[in-house]
């Protein structure tokens, strides 16, 4: 919501937690369809994948789970938009990723609970309907093993298949009968990845991955604004940092350039965002009455009355409690039933009856005391109640006063100088400067410097390289033709690329890596964020009763969790290698026929 003079106020938007949908009767009929899962580091997307219908997906929520410490596992957790606002929770909030790859699959698995009960998944047991996954570039074998073994033996899915979620993107935006090869600049929270694409099928040994991203934009942007606003650092949190960078950053084409306009106080003034962070008018403690003060005192001293009247009350039950059993122990006694005494004396860590009469004799006082103090109390609280009216001051005692303040007067002279000031009376303090003002963010250069990471990591000491660079490295691993096909297609996706300015940005870099005159195409995804979904989506529709690239039960249990079958938009499977052992039958051989020698000769 923007204002006068560029002032813009936080949403600080909460989730609404997701009802239970009620799937519609096509997923399931005539057989089971695909369910699409976008299995992203920052956002997850559910959904069906049904012919006619369900064309976005049902469920988007952060990829975060919150759970309370000591609580057992799968208990009391939170997940996703059931959380609401993250910032209250952010000490609490795990990840099942690191980067971009999963690796604790027990919050993998309550994500996975958490999608597939808000869907509605009617199946007693098991989930029958098969999955299509997205997973991060050049997957290890070990998490896709983990994820493997998760969906086959924890929810009994039919079979599913994995593919990269920028590939899916880039097939999505693909025209009917295009060129199939392309440079895919892929930037999501955790990671940025260059993909070289050669005729349909990812070229993994040229793909490069810059680890900076949207993740890393937020923390530094949120170093660079508490260092300049150290009164604010409460108010800087990383879900405002994030909102700053969707709706008020930008690319600069220039980033040199783009400074050196921020110089002029005229630029500064047209362009700068302030952002309105929540303040109260009220300043404490300063526009305060003696009322007020006076009724806050009697509220203090009413809760502590409370609170010792509660505690006298407990510690009153617990003697009374301890007297009983000591008083039932001297009734043993006084019966003549000496052996139940006796074992309630040692019970009781006592030696003779003279220490139980002492212990009786302290417990009663004690408890009598404690009566007593309960009485008075209510007695002092009554009186404060009825007696509001202040007491009337007596007419003697009052000339008598008065005499002596005349005789005082006479001394006057002597202590001119300590004379005490009468007492002002509290008015309310009006500040000197605008409150609103203060509580006010100025993003001027913050504006381009944290999405700026991606082409320069050296601005937070990462010494990796930028985009530019990258795609520099990539394009001079293959013959120029191949870099001609390449660039003739450049194609950015991911949540990270909606910045605006980042196609212009590229198109620059572009023209100075390219030879003079050289031709080049940049395209961006019709929607970056949910681009990869749709992919998945067509990509399930298409092969729905095909086996390619579906990875059934029996292939489960005869390859492996690590097991791909590749398609188009899948990664390259590599098989786990297993170095074979040299062959020690020969020398196994020998020692046994020595062994065999020298236990005959001993036999002889």
């Amino acid at each position: 919501m923007a204002a006068a003079a560029n002032v813009y106020a936080f949403r600080d938007g909460r989730t609404v937690p997701d009802p239970v949908l009620e799937p519609p009767p096509a997923v399931r009929v005539p057989h089971p369809v695909p369910l699409v899962i976008d299995n992203g580091s920052f956002q997850a997307r559910v959904g069906w994948a049904c012919p006619g219908a369900e064309p976005d997906p049902r469920l988007l929520f952060r990829s975060v789970c919150a759970r309370s410490r000591g609580a057992a596992r799968g208990g009391g957790a939170q997940v996703g938009n059931d959380l609401g606002s993250l910032e209250p929770l952010r000490w609490l909030l795990r990840s099942p990723f690191d980067r971009n790859v999963p690796v604790n699959l027990e919050l993998q698995e309550l994500l996975l609970d958490y999608s597939f009960q808000r869907l509605g998944v009617a199946s007693q047991g098991c989930v029958d309907h098969p999955i299509v996954l997205t997973e991060a570039v050049c997957n290890p074998l070990y998490s896709r093993q983990m994820m493997s073994e998760l969906l086959f033996e924890c929810y009994g899915i039919p079979k599913v298949s994995y593919g990269i979620d920028s590939l899916y993107s880039f097939y999505h935006n693909k025209r009917k009968n295009s060129i199939s090869s392309g440079l895919i600049i892929s930037s999501g929270y955790q990671c940025t990845h260059i993909l070289p694409v050669l005729k349909g099928r990812l070229d993994a040994k040229n793909c490069k991955r810059i680890n900076l991203g949207g993740s890393q934009a937020a923390a530094y942007l949120q170093r660079l604004l508490q260092l300049k606003y150290p009164g604010h650092l409460a108010a800087i949190t990383l879900s405002r940092m994030e909102e700053i960078l969707h709706e008020h950053s930008y690319i600069a084409e220039d980033y040199v350039e783009e400074l050196q306009k921020w110089r002029s106080p005229e630029y500064y003034e047209n362009n700068v965002h302030k952002m309105q962070l929540p303040f109260s008018s009220k300043l404490l403690g300063s526009t305060l009455t003696s009322e007020e003060k006076q009724e806050r005192r009697q509220q203090q001293l009413r809760r502590l009355q409370e609170l010792n009247a509660r505690r006298r009350e407990e510690k009153l039950q617990l003697d009374q409690e301890r007297l009983d059993r000591l008083l039932f122990v001297q009734e043993l006694l006084e019966d003549g039933q000496m052996d139940q005494f006796h074992k309630a004396l040692v019970e009781l860590n006592m030696d003779s009856p003279e220490e139980l009469q002492s212990y009786i004799q302290k417990l009663s006082l004690s408890v009598e005391q404690t009566k007593q103090k309960i009485l008075q109390a209510e007695v002092n609280i009554e009186v404060d109640v009825v007696d509001t009216k202040p007491e009337t001051p007596d007419l003697e005692q009052l000339e008598q006063s008065l005499e002596d303040v005349e005789s005082m007067n006479d001394f006057e002279p002597l202590f001119s100088e300590e004379t005490p000031e009468v007492e002002k009376p509290v008015t309310t303090v009006q500040p000197m400067f605008n409150l609103a003002e203060y509580h006010q963010l100025f993003l001027g250069t913050e504006r381009i410097r944290a999405p700026e990471i991606i082409f320069q990591p050296s601005l937070i000491g990462e010494e990796q390289a930028g985009i530019a660079e990258t795609i520099q490295y990539v394009l001079d691993r293959y013959p120029k033709e191949i870099q001609e096909a390449l660039v003739q297609n450049v194609f950015l996706t991911g949540g990270n690329v909606m910045y605006p300015g980042m196609k212009s940005r590229i198109e620059k870099e572009l023209l100075e890596i390219r030879p003079f005159q050289s031709s080049f195409q940049v395209q961006v995804a019709s929607n970056p964020v949910l681009d990869a979904w749709y992919g998945a989506r067509d990509w399930a529709l298409e092969h729905m009763n095909r086996e390619e690239g579906w990875i059934t039960r029996k292939d489960y249990e005869e390859k492996g969790g690590e097991y791909l079958k590749e398609h188009s938009a899948s990664n390259i499977y590599i098989p786990i290698r297993v170095p074979k052992q040299t062959p020690r039958t020969s020398e196994a051989q020998a020692s046994s026929k020595v062994a065999s020698v020298s236990n005959s000769c001993e036999q002889v």
